[in-house]
């Protein structure tokens, strides 16, 4: 576990050189404390963390009361943030804030900068953090999220699915891109469950964190979707990735219509899809559900489990900018991240804190949990999204492409996603 550290950061790989450099002193003036509200996943454990948070808060700060409440609903969280910034009523605090999505935040004038805002802005997230915070960086250096927790993404897989198709339970092949065809085609045939694999199905940009992305980063070696500033997915090791996904939608193997419940994580707890994608917060959501084992994400040629990058699935917190009581908000959001607050998030929700020192304060419980200490293996492998400008019309053009070319099996593959990294290459120069 003490990779953890060094290697979460991984994701600086996006961040240019000129960013380890701060624009200038921190800005603490006008900063008031009073109550504050927040916002929060709806994910039933985190939920539950955030709720024990903000009663232990509230129990010791009568001024300074917090108000959780959930997300609203809505197409996504991205959008209801990027909506509530519109409208300026955003909370104070977002935990569920998407690196995906600070750019587009940013643009809009909705992220508070921390670094410059706040004293000990730089110093309590680096503190905790370490190099991996340099990884969620913008483009000027400073930091407009408090890295928050990471989610390396693993390939779930149905041992009763597995069983009835007459594959091994208990030793899978599915290290290659060949050996998940040959499996998806025993299940298929068997009748053992309706697909193999039925990630989130929408156009919604942020999807492509839950199907390419993952599987890209593995078989590339830790490739961002936007490398030295060019689209790096419509190279070899891209298309590789790209056929394989077009045969699972052209065989039938996975479903291009949007989920009728759960679009995440519905599929396999359902037992509709033999394999789920998803990070160690999967085990809360199939436990009790779904008999199942856990595997590296394979690749074209069968990457060895120590070398298989993944996606780190990340979510941060934002301090939004028309919040009028910012220290209060700055301190709750230290408050919880603190070592007994990250340790509580580890043990209720599955999910790992960005932080320095997870072995020490989180060493005995994980040697109880064979689950989490496998996600653990693959944490210093993780890769996220790179911090760049115009990242929601990359990612969406992204996204258009797939739908044409890869779900929907339109036109020649290669040109297709040749135009669409040219696209990317424009609005890169663009940002």
């Amino acid at each position: 576990m003490k990779r953890f550290a060094a290697t979460v950061a991984l994701a600086a790989l996006a961040v240019p050189l000129t960013a380890c450099a701060s624009s200038g002193a921190p800005d603490s003036t006008e900063l008031t404390s009073g109550p504050i509200t927040i916002w929060y996943s709806t994910n039933e454990q985190e939920i539950a963390w955030a709720e024990s948070v903000v009663d232990a808060w509230n129990a010791d700060h009568p001024d300074e009361q917090v108000t959780a409440e959930a997300i609203p609903s809505g197409k996504s969280s991205e959008d209801a943030i990027g909506a509530a910034i519109t409208a300026g009523n955003t909370p104070c605090l977002v935990y569920n804030t998407a690196p995906a999505a600070v750019p587009a935040f940013q643009k809009q004038g909705g992220l508070v900068n921390i670094s410059q805002t706040f004293e000990d802005g730089e110093s309590f997230i680096t503190e905790r953090s370490g190099e991996a915070a340099d990884g969620f960086r913008s483009p000027d250096g400073d930091l407009y999220q408090v890295p928050w927790k990471a989610n390396p993404f693993m390939l779930y897989y149905n041992k009763d699915v597995f069983e009835a198709a007459g594959l091994d339970p208990e030793n899978p092949e599915l290290a290659t891109y060949d050996d998940v065809l040959a499996a998806a085609e025993a299940i298929k045939k068997s009748g053992a469950a309706d697909f193999v694999l039925y990630p989130p199905a929408s156009s919604d940009y942020t999807n492509a964190l839950f199907d390419f992305y993952p599987f890209f980063l593995a078989n590339s070696g830790g490739t961002q979707l936007v490398t030295d500033g060019e689209a790096s997915f419509a190279g070899e090791e891209g298309l590789e990735t790209l056929e394989f996904w077009k045969t699972l939608y052209g065989e039938g193997y996975s479903s291009a219509e949007p989920y009728s419940g759960d679009a995440w994580a519905g599929p396999f707890a359902d037992g509709v899809a033999a394999l789920g994608i998803a990070g160690p917060w999967g085990a809360g959501a199939f436990d009790g559900k779904v008999d199942y084992g856990i595997v590296p994400l394979p690749t074209a040629d069968g990457t060895p489990a120590a070398d298989t990058y993944t996606f780190g699935d990340s979510k941060n917190v934002g301090l939004y900018t028309s919040c009028e009581n910012k220290q209060t908000a700055w301190d709750f959001a230290k408050f919880s991240m603190n070592a007994d607050n990250d340790l509580a998030l580890l043990e209720t929700t599955g999910q790992f804190p960005i932080r320095g020192d997870v072995d020490e304060i989180a060493g005995e419980f994980l040697a109880t949990s064979p689950v989490l200490s496998t996600f653990a293996e693959s944490v210093p492998l993780t890769v996220d999204v790179p911090n760049i400008a115009n990242a929601t019309e990359i990612w969406q053009t992204f996204r258009d492409a797939w739908g044409q070319a890869v779900q929907a099996g339109e036109g020649d593959l290669e040109e297709t996603f040749t135009t669409a990294a040219d696209e990317i290459d424009t609005l890169i120069s663009q940002g």
